[in-house]
């Protein structure tokens, strides 16, 4: 059975999953990363580039950044030179649609002089004189001058990322938001998030069975979405396998911040969502205005980061989920003390095979620490739902809750130009999700389908909790 969407993503799974077995035996020589490479490109299988020895240094590259990428580079995003050589240069160009007109129409709107014809009149853009304005490709009458985009450019919604002098793509690190859409379009896997597999199998080695301190495994609701092939419950067990001493809830957060969500609200009568931190940045760098509206609370993966710190101050606590922008959030003054590390799903299942577990055959371990509206933070729509909940449960007198929702960029731009313009007296909040769908759409996630939310949505009505209220009491009673 397919696990993964993409062949890039099972060969990012193939480097994680051979990093994660060695570090587990204790070999983290060079020499043994040497010999990964060559075990995931063999001689006499097909080539991915031009020839085997490239495919190895570009595995070698992977490999570092399995090992937490290049230190003096701060983005949880990075690009892996060598492998991102295969794309055409972006920007306008003539398409063998060209006809060798007469007319010349393209000549003629440039006025920098960037067109010329060769001997069959046929065009060609001098890109040393072009500026990308595309009068010339408004003007032609077969259409045949079109605007390339390399995949990971057109998949940054933030102009982030841009062409070297030497061809491979660069990161603007003042403008990327880390969501990672740019990982998952590019087709070489040039642009990877950097990995804290091997940090996280050395906290749990060194725990020392969990009795030098506890290491807290906390899984984000998509879960419910993701590894098709067995229960939930056994993927539970099999994260409980790898040693770590419980795995919680990050829903169980998500309960206390839409509580608390739904009480600043009603104070301040106008708030954006915080539970997204691709969001929270983009608002930040590009609606500046705005930051004052946005929520004061922790994302639920810090609030309950939070909460079980308060309670066993030595915990190690690995958030497990779809998102790479938790690996930059983690990073932030007010969250550092609360995470230690974060894993993405793709990286949780290199690391689960990575220990030889066979999940589909492992007993159920049940999880029940968080409401329906907790659990489906996971899907657009979700935190809307779990404030309107809460409100309802403060059931504040005369207070009208009239929220609008949006995920991705392209929904979530509009309605933040208007909120800072003063347009959007209609409505008090605003839910911002930057991967379309929300966190099930993350660049993190296994698989990317329409079947995720039906999944999340039935994972939620499996708890027992009757209302957010009762799911944080009972926590704040039990202390998890």
């Amino acid at each position: 059975m397919r696990i993964f969407d993409t062949n890039v993503q099972e060969l990012k799974y193939k480097v994680l999953m051979e990093v994660a077995y060695q570090t587990w035996l204790g070999n983290d020589s060079f020499a043994v990363f040497n010999e990964i490479a060559n075990e995931i490109v063999k001689k006499g299988e097909p080539p991915m580039s031009c020839c085997i020895y490239k495919d190895r240094a570009i595995v070698a590259e992977r490999i570092r950044i399995a090992l937490g990428g290049n230190k003096d580079n701060p983005n949880v995003i990075q690009v892996i030179d060598i492998a991102c050589d295969e794309c055409p240069e972006a920007g306008h160009t003539v398409t063998d649609l060209c006809r060798g007109c007469v007319a010349h129409r393209c000549a003629d709107a440039c006025k920098l002089g960037a067109i010329y014809f060769d001997d069959e009149q046929m065009a060609h853009i001098d890109k040393s004189k072009c500026v990308e304005c595309g009068k010339c490709a408004d003007v032609c009458p077969y259409s045949a001058i079109a605007n390339f985009k390399r995949p990971c450019e057109r998949a940054c919604k933030f102009d982030a990322i841009s062409m070297a002098e030497e061809g491979e793509a660069q990161i603007d690190n003042d403008k990327c938001v880390a969501c990672g859409a740019c990982v998952y379009q590019c087709p070489f896997g040039a642009t990877v998030d950097v990995s804290s597999i091997v940090d996280v199998i050395h906290t749990i080695k060194e725990s020392e069975d969990n009795k030098k301190y506890k290491v807290y495994a906390m899984v984000a609701p998509a879960i419910a979405s993701q590894f098709t092939y067995a229960k939930l419950e056994q993927v539970v067990t099999a994260i409980k396998e790898l040693g770590f001493y419980m795995v919680t809830e990050a829903a169980l957060g998500a309960d206390m911040v839409a509580y608390d969500e739904a009480q600043e609200l009603i104070e301040k009568d106008f708030l954006t969502s915080s539970c997204c931190p691709a969001f929270v940045r983009y608002i930040k760098t590009r609606f500046p205005e705005l930051t004052d509206h946005i929520s004061h609370n922790l994302s639920p993966m810090a609030t309950l980061g939070k909460f079980i710190k308060e309670h066993d101050p030595d915990a190690k606590i690995v958030f497990i989920g779809p998102c790479t922008a938790k690996k930059a959030e983690i990073k932030q003054d007010h969250v550092k003390d609360y995470i230690d590390y974060v894993l993405t799903f793709e990286e949780l299942q290199a690391l689960i095979d990575s220990k030889d577990i066979i999940v589909e055959e492992l007993p159920e371990t049940s999880l029940d620490e968080a409401s329906y509206f907790g659990r489906i933070f996971a899907r657009s729509g979700g935190v809307t739902a779990a404030v309107e909940e809460a409100v309802k449960e403060l059931n504040p007198e005369g207070f009208v809750f009239n929220p609008i929702v949006c995920d991705g960029v392209d929904k979530c731009k509009p309605a933040l130009m208007r909120a800072s313009k003063g347009l959007m007296k209609d409505y008090n909040f605003i839910e911002g999700m930057i991967c379309s769908g929300g966190c099930i759409g993350g660049a993190g996630c296994l698989t990317h389908g329409p079947a995720n939310k039906k999944e999340v949505e039935e994972y939620g009505k499996e708890s027992s909790a009757e209302t957010i209220k009762s799911a944080i009491d009972r926590a704040e009673e039990q202390g998890l």
